[in-house]
């Protein structure tokens, strides 16, 4: 199903000007009134305060999925060879270590409850080479999905009773019923069109309304919890990777884009669409 779309009414800036290879992840720390977002290929964790224009860069040992905030100060981070954590003085430890020759850590979400879920991707993006896998405060892990070829965007919709996910190549997004801590009945929510781009990293708002980003669509879409398409922002560069909300009131859009692959100029850098709806509250990971 398809609405008339708004594309004019919203407009884009940067918000921080990057040249990451592979930005990706933007997520609100509430706790430091900042956006973290992560550089994959680049094994870099971003931090950007949009009040002050203050940013700081943490170097990692591996390629770098994702970066989530936890409860009690310091980060989570999906790497190549599993989950790990990073306490505010900046030590790190395993929390799951699973390396595998050939795979990576991609996109995460932290659920409701708390829990981490995580993906995995091989390097060559063979299907099937990948996994996306649901890990507690304590470490113990459990395989949600074990036939993954890119795993990307995860998201919960306001009441937390649907998630919904992207396994890029399908060209899906798709939705699960939760049942407790388990995802259980796969159906697709939106397709997207061939030579339309890719679903990448999404966001779900308080309306209960999916924003995805797509990955060599040069765009970020909007969508109704009937599947119907809202709203389409047009981003500049053609490689935008995840969107996230963020400001103090969880109202202003951020989209984080890819370099690689892409010669414009602002590719890799960090957007922003203000006061473009409101967002979710984001939980910690508990760990």
């Amino acid at each position: 199903m398809t609405r008339a779309t708004a594309t004019g009414s919203a407009r884009i800036e940067v918000a921080l000007r990057a040249r990451a290879e592979l930005g990706e992840g933007p997520t609100w720390d509430p706790a430091g009134q900042r956006l973290l977002w992560v550089d994959i290929l680049g094994s870099r964790i971003h931090g950007f305060d949009p009040v002050s224009g203050r940013r700081t860069v943490q170097l990692t040992e591996q390629h770098v999925g994702a970066a989530k905030p936890r409860a009690g100060g310091g980060t989570v981070v999906n790497l190549r060879d599993g989950v790990g954590l990073y306490d505010p003085d900046g030590t790190f430890r395993w929390l799951h270590r699973d390396p595998l020759p050939g795979r990576r850590g991609n996109d995460a979400a932290v659920a409701p409850d708390g829990a981490l879920w995580y993906g995995t991707m091989r390097y060559d993006e063979k299907p099937g080479g990948g996994a996306l896998t649901r890990i507690a405060a304590d470490g113990s892990a459990t395989t949600v999905l074990d036939d993954v070829a890119v795993s990307n965007g995860t998201g919960w919709s306001p009441d937390g009773s649907l998630m919904y996910y992207a396994d890029s190549p399908t060209g899906r997004v798709d939705v699960f019923t939760m049942d407790g801590v388990r995802a259980t009945d796969r159906r697709p929510f939106v397709r997207i069109d061939k030579g339309q781009g890719f679903p990448d990293g999404l966001c779900v708002d308080a309306e209960g309304y999916v924003w995805v980003a797509l990955w060599d669509g040069g765009a970020v879409r909007r969508y109704a919890p009937d599947g119907a398409l809202d709203r389409v922002v047009e981003v500049p560069v053609g490689r935008p990777t995840a969107c996230a909300f963020g400001g103090a009131a969880l109202t202003d859009l951020y989209i984080t884009t890819a370099a690689v692959g892409d010669p414009h100029p602002l590719a890799g850098s960090l957007f922003v669409v203000r006061d473009a709806g409101l967002g979710l509250p984001q939980a910690a990971f508990k760990g």
